[in-house]
């Protein structure tokens, strides 16, 4: 167990969790099938969670002071998480208004963690879109490679991280980079045939198409069998 002594905000937060008052034992069961989790829910809603939250992650005296006490608590929460809140927890902390100065490039790692270890949507998701998004729109430079690197890597949702990268960034999408993403995770590819790679490359698709809609129906013609038939719907649903 990582034993820092800023993890009093991790302890806060487990207590939070745990208090008998908290949650919906029916609810927990209901979220626990629908998410497909080996992990117990608590049976909070996400504005339960929210609210349970919010004094936890305004209290001066709980906040990390260190790019370390911060990258400890997230990883803390992920790694030893009893009940599936824990992890949404995790991304709560991730964003934690301390830790802005640390939303750099060297965070890449951390969110690698926290990918490769929940392996599921509802945690890969918001990494890619609200964290190393960001990321990659501050630092092209340095985090575009990477992601380019990430979109072959042999994890499958590490690849749906690299796809989902510039998932909010409209017009500030670099398609180059889209294209690259994209061509690396269609059918034929390692995980080209698993359904949350197909989702993952027609939302993809689907959202650039909200600013660029020739773009992508230039892409989806170019790309014919390459593409499934979830991919291609999804990419031209609005279209």
């Amino acid at each position: 167990m990582i034993s820092h002594p800023n993890l009093g905000l991790v302890s806060a937060i487990r207590a939070a969790l745990a208090d008998p008052a908290v949650g919906d034992p029916e609810r927990a069961v209901s979220q626990r099938a629908y998410m497909k989790s080996p992990m117990p829910f608590r049976g909070l809603s996400k504005p339960e969670l929210t609210v349970l939250l919010r004094p936890l992650l305004r209290d001066r005296a709980l906040a990390p002071h260190t790019r370390e006490e911060w990258s400890d608590a997230v990883r803390d929460l992920v790694d030893h998480a009893t009940h599936r809140e824990e992890w949404y927890a995790a991304l709560a902390v991730a964003g934690h208004r301390a830790a802005r100065p640390w939303q750099d490039p060297e965070a890449l790692a951390l969110y690698r963690h926290v990918v490769t270890t929940t392996c599921w949507w509802d945690i890969v998701d918001p990494v890619a879109a609200d964290f190393i998004g960001p990321i990659l729109l501050a630092h092209r430079p340095v985090v575009t490679p990477l992601i380019r690197a990430d979109a072959v890597d042999p994890h499958l949702w590490v690849r749906r991280t690299a796809i989902l990268a510039q998932l909010k960034h409209r017009a500030d999408t670099d398609v180059d980079l889209l294209s690259d993403v994209l061509d690396a995770n269609l059918e034929g590819s390692l995980h080209g045939k698993d359904f949350f790679i197909r989702k993952a490359v027609g939302w993809a698709l689907r959202q650039h198409a909200r600013v660029d809609p020739d773009w992508v129906r230039a892409y989806v013609d170019s790309h014919g069998d390459h593409l499934s038939g979830l991919s291609r719907r999804e990419a031209l649903r609005h279209l």
